[in-house]
């Protein structure tokens, strides 16, 4: 039962940052002293780190976030053979031949979104129907109305983050992709980037 409740957590942290003790017990379902027990042994186990924060009044507040093994926890897909399998690519066919494969990945993604899409008649729509795709890819993805009326695309995480990593074109291919389906009357922009320090990677998304 403590195993269940302390991944639920680590999966929290992950889908939405840094939490106080107290946020975390109402939103779980446990008190904010359960939560804390939880707390203290994935601390244990470097799964999570604190660090005090003042607000506006009273005292400091911990908040609690995932480490680097904590985030080692929602592992890239086939990380390292998708390195292997890059550096192989570039080295037998240099970087021309790595710019087809990537082209071609390319377009097999935006034949999958845009059946995804289908019958999709407003921006909103297309953009909930690509976060429901990209969560089923393992991107921990959702959509967001903002006050502004824009939307964001966030995706809390990245599971070809190491091959990113190793060939950065795998971002840039991302956004382009996400600019073509979507249709020439969304403007597309990242505002964070995991490959940048970002806790997660997030579009905004709003019509021209």
């Amino acid at each position: 039962m403590a195993g269940q409740s302390e991944d639920r957590i680590l999966f929290f942290l992950k889908s939405h940052g840094p939490q106080t003790a107290a946020v975390l017990g109402e939103r779980l379902a446990m008190t904010a002293v359960g939560a804390r027990q939880h707390l203290l042994r994935l601390e244990e186990q470097d799964l999570v780190g604190a660090e005090d924060r003042r607000e506006s009044r009273g005292r400091p507040r911990k908040y609690w976030h995932l480490t680097e093994k904590g985030h080692g926890r929602f592992p890239d897909r086939h990380a390292d053979l998708s390195i292997e399998l890059i550096s192989s690519t570039r080295a037998v066919f240099g970087e021309d031949g790595l710019d087809r494969l990537i082209r071609h990945r390319e377009q097999a993604s935006l034949a999958l979104y845009r059946r995804a899409m289908e019958g999709c008649a407003s921006l909103r729509d297309k953009v909930q129907a690509l976060a429901g795709i990209r969560n089923t890819e393992g991107y921990m993805a959702d959509c967001r109305e903002q006050e502004d009326g824009s939307l964001l695309l966030v995706e809390n995480h990245c599971p070809i983050c190491a091959a990113a990593g190793v060939c950065q074109s795998l971002c840039r291919s991302e956004l382009a992709i996400f600019q073509e389906v979507l249709g020439e009357n969304a403007v597309v922009e990242r505002s964070e980037h995991i490959l940048a320090g970002a806790r997660r990677c997030a579009y905004r998304i709003c019509a021209k």
